[in-house]
């Protein structure tokens, strides 16, 4: 929220310069993003009154004025503006005066006519953002003569405030006068808002159908207002100053109230209403068009502003355009309510708005201001605009209305909690400030009322993080939190997820951090039959639903930095994927990778190959092997939508697959404009961090015994399933098995290989006998040839 220093200065009268009150705010927790001047620097400008204005004698388009600017004398200037006139009050800038951007105001000579000046607009002092159409025309009660930034108090600053959505209350200049009030131990002077009286008996009946949601709703009819009337230029400023711009009499009016009080207001024209005004929920299939022009079909759970034809508003949100106030406007209907903030919560995101209304509504405002701000409103109304209001209809449901907070607080409780011991008396003093009424209760007790604008005060803690604020968080004592503590027992048969990172940072891969949200398009790539959640309200377009694969944020990553002349990229990612609907979803960690390029980087004496298929799955076994449990994990081949058929396994562990690794499907690549070939691999993280127990085996005594086998297969075999067949014929006292060359060439016949094994046998308690182990081979040779046509090679 923005709010101009000196309007804030009206309310609290603080010593302080603006950059100290800044700071007292934001150490209250109300934190300060910027502080801005409300306009940019000029000087040498004075108001002056335009005496005459004739035809320039040589140019029809210009006229040359005799300006009165308080000196004694004349002024003449040329003015090329299509709206200057004899007896307006303009902004003079005389010779020598600087405008923005450092611009000099010279004498000079206009088509053969001297000018002193110039007459500005508003653009030409930066008071406007849009290059204005003429000259600026100041109000009659300008002071000829006076310094414009004088005048219109310009040496002001714009104080924003970050607010946290708990503190609604502060969403207003009222709300930040009183905690600055408070923090300075000053009066806060808030203007007297006295009740109008009613002029004429009109009333417009209202009907609370849900009062559930509106508790309180109050209106006043207002006939014969002047909704030409321009705003006055303190109206305008001040809005200017908070970062409203000005629509019309009547709407600034209700803008100005809703930044001064905090009150959100709308105002209806009377003569589009019909019946009557019901608050209710939406029905079927019911439409309304906003007052921005935007078609919007109402939800059955959104709170509307009714009359007898249909709806009117979105509560709390935005109003209609059928109702709105416009030029032609001569009676309205003022409306002030109380909507509860569950019942608007998230509808202005549902319908892709925000408002100010709705960031009040949302956050909860005073639920007994609702006619106080009416008839402030009113009052200005009838001084600004003129108009005949009528009686104040209010409707409440008092059942449904906020109780008052009842909280007890004992002064031990606060010392306990703060480290430090609070006086009585500014416990008291700190909490009647802030608008609490506390009742003694004994010694060091109080029952403590909280005010209605306080939504966030509910606990006693509360109350205390209230005195701590107020008191001032650096004023409260260091003090170290001691405790005993035993150590906790640590899981050896975990592998960390550091060691994990370290061990692939050592193998040249760097870690990425992406969204868990995908475009839908990236996600059918890598996934086109996964059911993930579809978010309601996306960041952006590219980011609509979550992630069934950490190769989807992989691959954007990668394309980045192949764009950026990165062409050796080595790249990976723990992070959570889903799968299911909202009501089915599930979330697995996971460990994915992916890399392109060079085998080595760059240098004299690397290799220049490219990686392939082996590399990625080299990787992998390391990481497979970080557990100690590598004999557990198998690779076999798969088909995965997203890999390169043939380049392609699933990753098991015993019997349960839980991983993919492949080189990237070229249709995949061809889809995201990656040209290079990329290998990647995907890992539930549980798996592989679950390792087993280190443990010691002693060393055996007796001679280990070494066999290598050449064997003929089909050149589709997987050497996985040789393995197996292998190990389980080896016997128990094989030790190690070894894949130590595959062959295809010359010797060897058409669409077989040669895959040569090494087999080391040893005993841990005797020495094993030729016998024993030539049985063992002819074991493997048969079970091999049996299942997998092998022929033993000569």
């Amino acid at each position: 929220m923005k709010v101009s220093e000196q309007w804030l200065r009206q309310w609290v009268d603080a010593a302080q310069d603006v950059q100290a009150i800044a700071d007292q705010i934001t150490m209250a927790g109300l934190e300060v993003d910027a502080i801005e001047p409300v306009s940019a620097s000029f000087s040498g400008v004075v108001i002056a009154r335009v005496e005459e204005a004739s035809q320039h004698p040589d140019a029809d388009r210009l006229r040359v004025c005799q300006l009165d600017d308080g000196s004694g004398h004349l002024q003449q200037v040329v003015c090329g503006a299509p709206n200057v006139a004899a007896g307006q009050k303009v902004a003079l800038a005389r010779p020598g005066a600087i405008l923005p951007s450092d611009f000099a105001i010279k004498e000079a000579r206009l088509r053969g006519v001297a000018s002193h000046g110039m007459i500005c607009a508003e653009s030409e002092l930066g008071l406007a953002e849009e290059k204005s159409p003429g000259i600026w025309v100041l109000p009659d009660n300008a002071i000829v003569g006076e310094d414009l930034r004088q005048w219109l108090g310009l040496d002001d600053h714009s104080i924003d405030v970050d607010l946290t959505p708990n503190r609604g209350d502060c969403l207003s200049v009222m709300g930040l006068a009183r905690e600055l009030g408070v923090l300075n131990r000053l009066e806060v002077k808030a203007p007297e808002i006295l009740p109008v009286t009613a002029q004429i008996d009109d009333r417009f009946e209202v009907r609370l159908d849900n009062g559930e949601a509106c508790p309180r709703y109050s209106a006043r009819v207002v006939r014969d207002v002047d909704v030409s009337t321009p705003s006055p230029l303190w109206l305008t400023e001040y809005l200017r100053r908070c970062g409203l711009r000005s629509i019309d009499i009547v709407v600034d009016i209700t803008n100005y109230v809703m930044l001064e009080l905090g009150q959100p207001m709308h105002a209806f024209d009377l003569d589009q209403l019909q019946g009557h005004i019901e608050i209710r929920n939406a029905r079927a299939n019911e439409t309304l068009t906003l007052l921005d022009g935007q078609d919007v079909e109402l939800q059955e759970d959104t709170l509307l502003i009714a009359d007898g034809h249909g709806p009117l508003a979105i509560a709390g949100v935005m109003g209609g355009e059928r109702s709105g106030v416009n030029a032609d406007t001569r009676h309205v209907l003022l409306e002030s309510a109380f909507f509860a903030p569950i019942a608007v919560a998230g509808k202005a995101r549902q319908y892709g708005l925000h408002t100010d209304a709705s960031h009040r509504f949302e956050r909860g405002v005073d639920s007994t201001l609702q006619v106080r701000a009416l008839e402030r409103a009113t009052g200005l109304l009838i001084e600004l605009a003129g108009g005949r209001p009528g009686p104040v209809i209010e409707k409440t449901d008092q059942q449904a209305l906020p109780e008052v907070c009842q909280i007890t607080l004992s002064a031990e409780r606060v010392s306990r909690i703060l480290g430090m011991t609070l006086e009585d008396g500014e416990i008291s003093d700190i909490l009647s400030r802030l608008g609490m009424t506390l009742t003694p209760q004994g010694q060091g007790h109080w029952d403590v009322s909280v005010p209605a604008w306080r939504f966030d005060i509910r606990l006693e803690e509360d109350l205390v993080e209230e005195l701590a604020r107020i008191h001032g968080y650096n004023r409260l004592p260091v003090r170290y939190p001691q405790a005993e503590l035993s150590p906790q027992r640590e899981d050896d048969t975990k592998v960390s997820l550091d060691v994990i990172r370290e061990h692939l940072v050592a193998g040249g891969y760097q870690e990425a951090i992406t969204y868990s949200f995908v475009s839908d398009e990236i996600q059918k790539a890598f996934a086109p039959d996964a059911v993930t959640p579809t978010l309601a309200n996306p960041i952006s377009s590219d980011m609509s639903v979550m992630r069934s694969s950490l190769w989807a944020g992989l691959s954007r990553a990668l394309l980045h930095n192949l764009n950026r002349q990165q062409q050796r990229v080595r790249l990976f990612e723990t992070g959570l994927v889903f799968s299911g609907d909202i009501d089915t979803l599930t979330q697995v960690p996971m460990l994915g990778g992916m890399i392109c390029g060079t085998r080595d980087p760059e240098g004299w004496a690397s290799r220049r190959e490219s990686v392939d298929f082996f590399d990625i799955k080299g990787d992998v076994e390391h990481l497979l092997a970080l557990g100690g449990a590598e004999n557990e994990w198998r690779f076999e081949p798969g088909e995965h939508v997203a890999l390169h058929p043939g380049q392609c396994a699933r990753i098991l562990r015993g019997d349960r697959g839980v991983g993919w690794v492949g080189a990237l499907h070229p249709a995949v690549r061809e889809r995201f404009g990656i040209k290079p070939d990329v290998y990647v691999f995907e890992l539930e993280l549980s798996a592989l961090q679950q390792g087993r127990l280190a443990a010691f085996t002693p060393l055996s005594r007796y001679p280990e015994v070494r066999r290598d086998l050449a064997l003929l297969v089909d050149e589709q075999l997987p050497v996985q399933s040789l393995l197996d067949a292998v190990h389980e014929q080896a016997g128990e006292a094989l030790t190690d098995l070894r894949l130590f060359d595959v062959y295809q060439g010359a010797g060897v016949e058409e669409g077989r290989k040669s895959v040569a094994l090494g087999l080391t046998w040893q005993h841990h308690s005797r020495t094993l006998t030729d016998l024993e182990i030539h049985q063992a081979i002819d074991n493997i040779v048969a079970v091999s040839s049996e299942r997998f046509g092998a022929l033993l090679r000569n």
